[in-house]
């Protein structure tokens, strides 16, 4: 399988502190991979840099088989992005913003009026095409996003934390558009500080922390790594974890305690993982 992205021994200093150490890893093409750490782990810094919007101190980064510092444009050609942050104009329309984003693709007509109405259609917005995007829910702007970050047809698509501060409905509905892109073959990459996110839509995790992935495997390989088992203790304001390598395990040793107060057992998930790899939970 061909590789989307690469990462290679990549660093990223500031004022001569390393934001990013010794980083290396590979998506292969039409993979969705999560990216997780906690808040000054690296992530955000390893998005712009894979995105083009700041170069690495040192190591060799490709994007779709181009370099991102020799070969800036042609990754861009290739990447969509979105962002946290609403990024689409509020005082220009929704067809007004698709069509601005096509013109700086240099995208012609009539394909670019034919791809505007596809990708509007797609995220549900065609009846909103002529609305002001000040209009629009927050569900709305990040569908708009999307729809925008796929107008050029890119083969790679980057998720900096796509359903943060939406409600659960429209959070599932973001979810079906991901989940049928990646089916569609369009490679992924996801930020996301919800756990639930991370183990129904991603083939396969890094976990990073002070500027190094620290994890890397699927879901089913960090459970079967760490324990998929696990008994709760609760202590004074806390918890304390125990790992076992199965439910059954988890059980017998609590069933075993002659005193279970505040105690239970349950399957591990991924954030018993994290905080236990990380030492905190995200926030």
């Amino acid at each position: 399988m061909s590789v989307a992205v690469s990462l290679q021994n990549v660093y990223k200093t500031f004022n001569n502190v390393p934001v990013v150490n010794d980083l290396s890893f590979a998506i292969a093409s039409g993979e969705m991979f999560g990216l997780l750490g906690p808040n000054g782990a690296g992530k955000s810094t390893t998005i712009r840099m894979l995105t083009t919007l700041t170069q690495p101190t040192q190591g060799q980064i490709e994007v779709a088989g181009y370099d991102v510092v020799r070969q800036s444009t042609q990754v861009k050609q290739n990447i969509g992005v979105v962002l946290q942050q609403t990024s689409v104009d509020a005082d220009l329309s929704v067809w007004e913003n698709m069509e601005l984003h096509g013109r700086l693709h240099h995208i012609p007509n009539p394909g670019r009026q034919r791809l505007i109405n596809q990708w509007l259609e797609y995220v549900e917005l065609a009846d909103r095409r002529d609305n002001l995007v000040k209009t629009l829910s927050g569900g709305m702007k990040r569908r708009l996003q999307i729809a925008r970050a796929l107008l050029h047809q890119p083969k790679i698509l980057f998720l900096d934390e796509p359903t943060v501060g939406l409600d659960p409905q429209t959070r599932c509905r973001l979810w079906e558009i991901i989940r049928d892109l990646n089916k569609q073959g369009m490679t992924m990459l996801l930020t996301t500080h919800y756990m639930d996110e991370v183990e129904f839509l991603c083939d396969r995790i890094g976990i990073m922390d002070t500027g190094q992935l620290i994890e890397l495997g699927t879901l089913q390989q960090l459970r079967q790594q760490h324990g998929e088992g696990l008994v709760m203790k609760q202590v004074d304001d806390r918890f304390e974890y125990k790992f076992f390598p199965d439910l059954a395990q988890a059980n017998a040793y609590l069933d075993s305690l002659p005193n279970k107060t505040g105690m239970m057992a349950r399957p591990a998930n991924l954030e018993d993982i994290f905080v236990e790899l990380t030492g905190r939970q995200l926030d």
